[in-house]
C-alpha cells in the first residue's frame, strides 16, 4: 500500500527543535484550491479561526532549523480527533440533558447535561491517551525539500 495515498501533506519550515520534535510553520494549509470550482474553502475557513501557524511535530529524518519540509499525517485523523473532542461531549451533553428532562424536568436537564458531560471529558481523556502511541496519527516530517 502507498503511505502517500493514506496521509495528508502540508510544506513547511522547521523553525526551533526540541528533543525529537520539531516546531515548524506552515506555508499554506489545504489543497490551494479554495477560489477554484470545487475546492472547499477549508483554509480560508482555518485563517478565520485560527491564527496560529506554527505547530509541534514528530523529527523521525533529523531536519534542521531552517529546512524546508513535508508534514504528513494519517488521512482522516483530523475528523476523528475532532470528533473526539467535539463531537462525543456536545452529543452527550444534548443527550444526559434529555435523559434528565424526561426523568425529573429542568433541574433533572441540568444535573444531566453535566454529569453526561463530565463523564464525557473523562472518557476523551481516556481515548486520546490510549492513541497517543500511533506515530502515523500524529502530524511527522518525512521528507526535505
Amino acid at each position: 500500500m502507498n503511505s502517500e495515498n493514506t496521509q495528508s501533506t502540508i510544506r513547511a519550515v522547521v523553525r526551533a527543535l526540541d528533543g525529537n520534535q520539531a516546531v515548524v510553520e506552515v506555508e499554506a494549509g489545504g489543497c490551494g484550491r479554495c477560489h477554484e470550482e470545487g475546492g472547499c474553502g477549508g483554509q480560508n475557513l482555518t485563517q478565520m479561526f485560527c491564527s496560529q501557524k506554527t505547530y509541534r511535530v514528530d523529527n523521525g529524518i533529523d531536519a534542521c532549523v531552517g529546512d524546508r519540509v513535508t508534514v504528513a499525517i494519517e488521512a482522516g485523523s483530523v475528523r476523528r480527533v475532532a470528533n473526539l473532542a467535539y463531537g462525543i461531549p456536545l452529543l452527550a451533553t444534548i443527550a444526559g440533558a434529555a435523559v434528565g428532562m424526561h426523568l425529573a424536568g429542568d433541574a433533572g436537564s441540568m444535573l444531566g447535561a453535566a454529569l453526561a458531560l463530565a463523564l464525557a471529558v473523562v472518557y476523551v481523556r481516556f481515548r486520546s491517551q490510549d492513541a497517543s502511541g500511533n506515530y502515523a496519527a500524529r502530524p511527522h516530517i518525512i521528507s526535505r525539500s
